[in-house]
């Protein structure tokens, strides 16, 4: 079976990430290829908010549907999953940077800090 590739906003695949049921399925689909039947099963809402879900899941490119006999099957579509990942990098990137500067100042010695210890000493050669 052949799958066509289609490229879509971020916007729309961060609007099916934000819902907790969505992420939910995505992390169900992980484990490979299923039947809509077997998914409705695994979640405590009912079968139509399912089929909604995955509908929405399947708008912004994040899984695909494919047909055997009268069964919808669903699996992950990472390469909108990939792009995600690219953007946050770049705010992984900033926080390691970020936390490492903030690491090396608080291990820093610096004078004239507020730091317990120096507040301290300085008591004592009053």
């Amino acid at each position: 079976m052949r799958h066509h590739s289609v490229t879509l906003s971020p916007d729309i695949a961060f609007h099916a990430l934000a819902d907790p049921t969505r992420r939910a399925l995505l992390d169900l689909l992980r484990g490979g290829s299923r039947p809509a039947g077997q998914i409705a099963q695994a979640f405590p809402v009912s079968r139509p908010a399912i089929s909604k879900h995955l509908r929405l899941l399947r708008k912004a490119n994040l899984v695909r549907e494919h047909r055997r006999g009268r069964h919808r099957f669903y699996e992950i579509n990472p390469e909108p999953l990939r792009a995600v990942a690219q953007w946050l990098e770049q705010y992984r990137t900033f926080w390691n940077v970020k936390l490492a500067g903030l690491k090396t100042f608080v291990e820093s010695d610096v004078p004239g800090t507020n730091r317990p210890d120096t507040k301290k000493r300085n008591r004592r050669s009053r």
